[in-house]
């Protein structure tokens, strides 16, 4: 009797295991599912708002490589959008990622008036995005204009002779990765540089003219770098209006957008693989043991950003 009492317990705890696992394999199917149905929707037509709107886009920070945020204003141009607002707040940042943001902004405004609304800043690349849009509106004292390149790299030469340390190269040819900061700067890698940035620096000065409507005297007035304030930059033609929002919307209104249809902000969408990615885990498992450092740190490692090349970007000391 014993016997079959224990052999009964037996396998009614087999059975309980079993029904786990189950239960396991069933979760890990339908979360697989999930994340497939993701990956598939980011791969297939435009995310965003349906219906008649107003778009708002949202462009702050440093300006990066971004390919979310190209993709959203591709599908902001085949969006049933009437009417965008191009809500910016950033100090510039690459060179060709802030083109890049001029040339998709132009591309939505193919077909719809588009309003730049400047935040606390928009300078340099962040100009580069404002002066894409129809017409620009800034506060009293946003901060605006930075209209020039720079290049930047560290020489390292002086502390690497204090340590004792050489490094040497081979090079095909003198200008082969020069400047390079491990020796001085040749005054040929110097004018090779330089003539990047004042390349650069023509398309730049020639968008704001073409854009802004500038002579070439009031051109040079504001295209040597410094920064403005809105109540200045109106004075200079930066900018049109002062303001915010709500200026922005009314002036959609006078080129005929309905301002009673909803304001709806677009934001990149995270693909599946990232939502319930490697990196995403370990964030949300140090969240749970309290190590909010750690999972914070967690979260930036998979962004990747690198501010490389020629920059457009306005850095106060």
């Amino acid at each position: 009797m014993a016997l079959d009492t224990d052999a009964i317990l037996e396998r009614r705890a087999l059975r309980r295991r079993l029904a786990f696992w189950r239960v396991g394999a069933v979760a890990l199917v339908g979360a697989l599912v999930i994340v497939a149905a993701l990956a598939m929707r980011d791969r297939s037509g435009p995310d965003g708002p349906r219906g008649a709107h107003i778009a708002k886009v949202n462009i702050s920070g440093v300006i990066l490589d971004d390919e979310k945020r190209q993709k959203l204003l591709k599908d902001v141009a085949k969006s049933h959008a009437k009417g965008v607002l191009l809500m910016i707040d950033s100090p510039g940042g690459g060179v060709t990622a802030s083109e890049e943001i001029y040339d998709a902004v132009r591309n939505i405004a193919k077909d719809r008036p588009v309003v730049a609304v400047v935040g606390s800043l928009a300078a340099s690349g962040g100009y580069i995005a404002a002066i894409a849009a129809d017409h620009i509106v800034a506060h009293k004292t946003s901060i605006t204009g930075s209209i020039g390149v720079l290049a930047q790299y560290p020489n390292f030469t002086g502390l690497l002779k204090n340590v004792g340390v050489e490094v040497e190269a081979i090079k095909s040819s003198p200008l082969k990765a020069s400047p390079n900061g491990f020796e001085p700067t040749s005054p040929e890698a110097r004018k090779a540089i330089e003539s990047l940035i004042l390349d650069s620096f023509a398309w730049f000065k020639g968008i704001v003219q073409e854009r802004r409507g500038l002579d070439p005297a009031a051109l040079a007035n504001v295209s040597d770098g410094r920064v403005f304030t809105g109540r200045q930059a109106l004075g200079l033609k930066l900018v049109d209006e002062i303001g915010g929002e709500q200026e922005a919307i009314a002036w959609l209104g006078s080129k005929g957008v309905n301002t009673s249809l909803p304001v709806r902000e677009w934001k990149p969408k995270s693909s599946g693989f990232e939502m319930f990615g490697v990196s995403g885990a370990a964030a949300a498992l140090a969240d749970a043991f309290g190590l909010t450092s750690l999972a914070n740190a967690l979260r930036r490692s998979g962004e990747g950003v690198v501010l490389d090349g020629l920059l457009a970007i306005w850095q106060p000391s």
